[in-house]
């Protein structure tokens, strides 16, 4: 019996060992899990700055408008007489003018100078007589005068000064046409390329010094008082007026209460920079023909951006400008109109703005 237990214990003891070595997860560690490199991380620098927007670039500026164009410009200025008589309306052509001046005529109407020099409308019209104070704006341009008779003073100075007269009763008559749709005298009509034509063949200089206004960053804000609504009061029965289109940046401009508009596009005639200008008009004889003076000095406003400005105003250089203490005030780069009214009643009675 005791050699038995002598002979078992050993086994048993040695059958334990060889179990717990036998036993995988007592005897091996968990391996480590292979170290990946990590990809290095690039420095944090500062956001590229954008490239700054690139402005385009023209060979040419307007001196008139002050805008650019690539398009080879005239060296000399067209300026027509367009009628306002309310069967004239609504015109053709002057949508497309650098400049528009609107001065009393007779009774209640008024006529508009166009001046034309960096653009070119299919139609200018209807073209009507000439005054002597149109005469005066006109030739600060030095422009060739485009219109269909005029006073006997008017025709008189055109004369004996030998300017550039083309008129259509006269020896530029082939390069006008009437329209069928409108009665004489408010259906007569022209266009640039005739008025070029017939300028060249009626042995008109064909170059002539441009006076030039000075114009403004258009991103500039504009000064004054707000001046969204304007109300021009020419006399009681003629008033016109301007709204502004805030996201145009543009003027509308209003005849006796409605949209004027251009014959050909039907558009709204707009307007960049709309100055009114006060003077003395003086009545000449039973016909109502006026003296009015367009040299100045004289009060007035420049409406720009909504906004309003009090002006004195002076022709200088060939060019109606606006001042302030002086200075010379600098148009936004586009068309403008100059409305020029009589100085009685003032200047704040004539013109409201809001």
């Amino acid at each position: 019996m005791k050699k038995c237990l002598f002979f078992v214990l050993p086994l048993a003891l040695s059958l334990v060992l060889s179990a717990c070595g036998n036993d995988d997860t007592a005897s091996k560690t968990e391996p480590e899990p292979p170290q990946v490199e990590q990809p290095q991380q690039p420095e944090q620098t500062e956001p590229a700055a954008e490239p700054e927007e690139q402005k385009e670039t023209f060979k040419y500026t307007t001196p008139l408008t002050g805008m650019g164009t690539n398009d080879e410009l005239p060296k000399r200025v067209i300026m027509v007489m367009v009628n306002n008589d309310p069967k004239a309306r609504p015109q053709s052509g002057l949508d497309k003018a650098d400049i528009v001046y609107e001065v009393l005529a007779e009774g209640s109407i008024t006529r508009f100078v166009g001046i034309y020099h960096s653009d070119k409308p299919k139609v200018i019209g209807p073209v009507r007589s000439i005054r002597s104070y149109y005469i005066d704006i006109g030739s600060g341009f030095d422009a060739i005068m485009v219109h269909a008779g005029g006073s006997p003073a008017a025709l008189a100075t055109l004369g004996t000064k030998g300017m550039a007269s083309f008129n259509e009763i006269g020896r530029a008559g082939p390069y006008f046409w009437r329209e069928s749709f409108r009665k004489a005298p408010h259906n007569l009509y022209t266009d640039l390329d005739k008025i070029w034509d017939g300028s060249q063949k009626l042995g008109f200089r064909m170059e002539a010094e441009v006076p030039q206004l000075t114009f403004k960053d258009p991103e500039e804000e504009a000064k004054g008082t707000e001046a969204k609504n304007v109300e021009i009061s020419y006399t009681s029965q003629y008033v016109v007026g301007y709204e502004y289109d805030s996201e145009q940046k543009l003027y509308k401009r209003i005849t006796s209460g409605q949209a004027h508009k251009d014959l050909t596009t039907d558009e709204q005639l707009t307007a960049v920079n709309v100055m009114v200008l006060a003077t003395p008009h003086k009545i000449l004889d039973q016909a109502g023909r006026r003296d009015v003076n367009v040299f100045g000095p004289g009060k007035g406003y420049l409406f720009q951006q909504g906004k309003a400005q009090e002006i004195t105003w002076e022709r200088k250089g060939g060019l109606i400008r606006a001042y302030i203490d002086g200075k010379e005030v600098q148009m936004y780069p586009g068309n403008t109109w100059v409305n020029i009214i009589p100085s009685v009643p003032s200047l704040s009675e004539a013109v409201k703005f809001q």
